[in-house]
């Protein structure tokens, strides 16, 4: 997957939106104000920070090590730091989307159905 692609895809979900708080370098995508994902997309390897339910991120960590690594300078429990290029295109896809569904399931009601999710 390529830069342009994750950006893509982070972009392609109802209401996110790609900003700059820790300077020009770091894209963070949001929803509603909250991140979903963090990445330095000109960085190589490219890697993105995603949330992630804590069973799931230790699970994943044990399934592909140095792929997918406790999140880096983020809360370990709950951010995986992902090797974008070392998982699957469909997988990436999957663990992007799980981050935003995971953003979006802690909103308060009235703004999870604005979104379409219930």
């Amino acid at each position: 997957m390529t830069p342009a692609a994750l950006r893509s895809l982070c972009l392609s979900f109802n209401a996110s939106v790609e900003e700059f708080p820790f300077g020009p370098e770091a894209s963070v995508f949001k929803v509603l104000g909250k991140m979903f994902a963090l990445s330095r997309l000109d960085a190589r390897p490219l890697t993105v920070n995603l949330k992630c339910d804590p069973d799931d991120a230790v699970r994943l960590r044990a399934e592909h090590p140095g792929a997918v690594l406790p999140g880096y300078h983020m809360n370990k429990r709950h951010w995986n730091t992902v090797t974008v290029g070392e998982l699957p295109r469909r997988q990436v896809r999957e663990l992007v989307e799980d981050s935003y569904d995971l953003v979006v399931a802690g909103l308060p009601r009235a703004e999870r159905l604005r979104l379409d999710r219930p």
